[in-house]
């Protein structure tokens, strides 16, 4: 039986491409002036109409503006709101009717830092699983998550498919929620965490650390790291 090909990728995907990895890299930062139809025209070798599908596609995807006689221009990105409830980032993300995306980067069984092994309350010298995935709104970086999981709270944790449903969606079912501890605070992210997220070393970040707890005791301690400029922290106050 001969071998499937897969059909090459349209054209216009390839100057998006390009253009959202200049955007997310930082090579253009908002309201930065991108290349005009006619130097992408050029550039790639393309026709006017693939280059304008390639625009007209990241003007709806919310990264680019589009201002008549003036050319295209890096947008602001709109914030992401969340409340101090435990929410999944998928379901954030979907009622802005934009795309989420999960890529995993790590998934597999470690020794935690003592701090880590201490509230997830591990015997000494245990070991916890542990995820990362970046998360994506729309194709843009969105939210680093690491994460520490209590084995006993959650055994076929590292048998699940995180890019189709998140840790904390699969968490929440599995080990009902019954209480949260969380500490939210304005920080730099950790050198890979600002390369993930395709931000300078300097750029601040919300940093999000939240300890879960089942019925049965710690379930899990997470790290989110999110983009100052593109995500804030909502909650309310009740007496």
């Amino acid at each position: 039986m001969p071998t499937r090909v897969a059909p090459p990728d349209p054209a216009y995907l390839t100057v998006q491409r390009w253009l959202r990895e200049g955007i997310t890299q930082g090579r253009w930062r908002v309201g930065d002036r991108l290349p005009s139809e006619a130097e992408l025209v050029a550039q790639f070798g393309l026709s006017r109409m693939t280059v304008n599908r390639a625009l007209t596609e990241l003007h709806a995807q919310g990264l680019v503006r589009r201002v008549k006689g003036s050319g295209s221009f890096v947008a602001p990105l709109e914030r992401l709101a969340a409340t101090l409830q435990v929410r999944d980032v998928h379901e954030q993300i979907a009622e802005r009717g934009h795309v989420h995306q999960a890529q995993v980067l790590a998934l597999d069984r470690q020794t935690p830092p003592p701090a880590v092994a201490a509230a997830l309350q591990l015997r000494k010298g245990g070991t916890a699983f542990y995820s990362q995935l970046l998360h994506l709104d729309n194709g843009v970086p969105l939210q680093v998550e690491s994460r520490w999981v209590h084995p006993a709270r959650a055994p076929q944790y590292l048998k699940q498919d995180f890019g189709q449903v998140t840790p904390t969606a699969y968490l929440l079912q599995v080990a009902p929620l019954v209480g949260a501890e969380v500490q939210i605070e304005a920080a730099l992210a950790q050198p890979h965490e600002a390369r993930l997220l395709g931000l300078s070393d300097a750029q601040p970040c919300l940093v999000v650390q939240r300890l879960t707890h089942s019925h049965e005791g710690p379930v899990s301690w997470v790290r989110l790291v999110h983009p100052g400029d593109r995500y804030v922290l909502q909650g309310k106050v009740t007496t």
